[in-house]
């Protein structure tokens, strides 16, 4: 694809678009292929579709990204359906904030991300795994994408500072998963986030109530803490259930990491020489296994923004109010970026420089302020608890399917991933 043109008295390039009256039930039962797929039809980084009964535009690629973070073009304002918010994000989030209200919330999100935090959760999250194999190894069978997902509530809530019963861990837990899982999803799916998430922001109110009345004195350093006493702009608190969104914006997205070490866990089956690589310890192998984790297997399929006011690019009109969505899955797959993308191969990140636009498992734009602040507590948590399932536990992996679909958003394996006779390694 070309650069951006702003030149004046051009006639646009008719965008290519699927001549069909609304494709919502194909992108349904096409999933994560189904902009990638297109845009190979088409030979195009560009394409024009009907979704929900409205015009939307998908683009994909490098410089597509790149376009798609530029704030003069785009805005998060009123992309997000509300049927997302309502399962998945929650209202008035820094997701839907933009300018310096944006700046300002997001701040108070970067505040948590120091060298100190960060080192603190590394240590939590191998703590965790260790309270968890010691509870295993009394056990023939264990699943490991709910025990993941419950070993990251653990890690999230003592991190963020959010009190957390034993009798309860099971269902915050599940709540959590409801609201990732209901991503994508219709009908039972959707109403199992909706009520997850309604009872999970009742859960943070009270608690945050609790801070600002005294009865509860958490760290200065935690998220808790930060989010309770936020000001905003105009020098206001939060109002409790804003807070409670934004709180579970760290809390969420960190028991959502529980997919990626599943899926760390099947590529350590599938891939068995990656294991050997994993067990010498070396950190460098570590980290490109986990970016490969992420760039390989099925997380986010794509992004949505609105054209913010009429501007051309590549020669295409985009008009204001356009909804547009940025391909990610197949961004990440990209033949013109990767280099045999279809192969899981952790060395292609040995020297790659850190684009913020050709790889964007969580979102892109470090430049833009919009690439997800989590990214990092990603990461680490990865890099710890992969590094554990490799060198630190023995474990056999029955026969099972552990088929995952690309059409199911968000993905995991069919099985969740079994593990038997699990032991500390010898």
């Amino acid at each position: 694809m070309g650069k951006v043109s702003y030149m004046k008295g051009v006639a646009p390039v008719a965008i290519p678009r699927e001549n069909v009256l609304d494709n919502t039930l194909t992108l349904l039962r096409e999933g994560y292929h189904y902009i990638p797929g297109r845009r190979r039809h088409f030979k195009s980084d560009i394409f024009q579709t009907r979704l929900l009964g409205q015009k939307v535009i998908c683009i994909g690629g490098k410089e597509a990204a790149e376009v798609f973070y530029d704030e003069d073009k785009f805005t998060r304002i009123g992309a997000i359906p509300n049927r997302m918010k309502e399962s998945l994000f929650g209202k008035n989030g820094v997701h839907v904030l933009e300018g310096n209200a944006h700046s300002h919330r997001k701040t108070m999100f970067m505040s948590l991300m120091t060298s100190e935090r960060l080192s603190e959760l590394t240590a939590l999250t191998e703590k965790q795994w260790e309270v968890a194999i010691a509870d295993w190894q009394q056990k023939r069978r264990v699943i490991l994408f709910p025990e993941a997902e419950k070993i990251m509530c653990r890690i999230a809530c003592e991190w963020a500072g959010v009190p957390l019963w034993a009798n309860e861990l099971s269902q915050r837990t599940r709540d959590l998963s409801a609201m990732i899982d209901a991503f994508g999803a219709i009908g039972p799916r959707h109403w199992q986030g909706r009520i997850a998430r309604n009872r999970s922001e009742r859960w943070i109110r009270r608690i945050i109530a609790q801070v600002r009345s005294g009865e509860l004195k958490p760290r200065e350093e935690t998220a808790l803490y930060t989010f309770a006493w936020h000001r905003d702009l105009q020098d206001r608190l939060l109002d409790l259930q804003t807070a409670a969104v934004e709180l579970l914006n760290i809390v969420r997205p960190i028991v959502a990491v529980g997919r990626f070490v599943t899926f760390g866990a099947l590529a350590i089956n599938d891939f068995p020489e990656t294991k050997e690589k994993l067990r010498v310890g070396d950190d460098d192998y570590i980290r490109m296994f986990v970016q490969e984790v992420r760039r390989y297997y099925p997380f986010g399929p794509f992004l949505g923004a609105k054209v913010r006011s009429n501007f051309k690019w590549t020669g295409h009109q985009f008009k204001k109010g356009t909804l547009v969505l940025l391909d990610i899955y197949g961004t990440n797959h990209d033949p013109d970026l990767w280099d045999k993308p279809d192969e899981f191969r952790p060395e292609r990140f040995d020297e790659w420089e850190g684009s913020p636009f050709d790889f964007i498992p969580q979102g892109g734009g470090y430049d833009m302020g919009h690439r997800c602040p989590g990214e990092w507590i990603t990461i680490d948590i990865m890099k710890v608890s992969l590094a554990f399932l490799a060198n630190r536990i023995d474990y056999n992996v029955p026969k099972q399917n552990l088929d995952y679909s690309m059409v199911r958003m968000p993905s995991i394996p069919k099985s969740r991933f079994i593990m038997r006779d699990v032991a500390i390694s010898s």
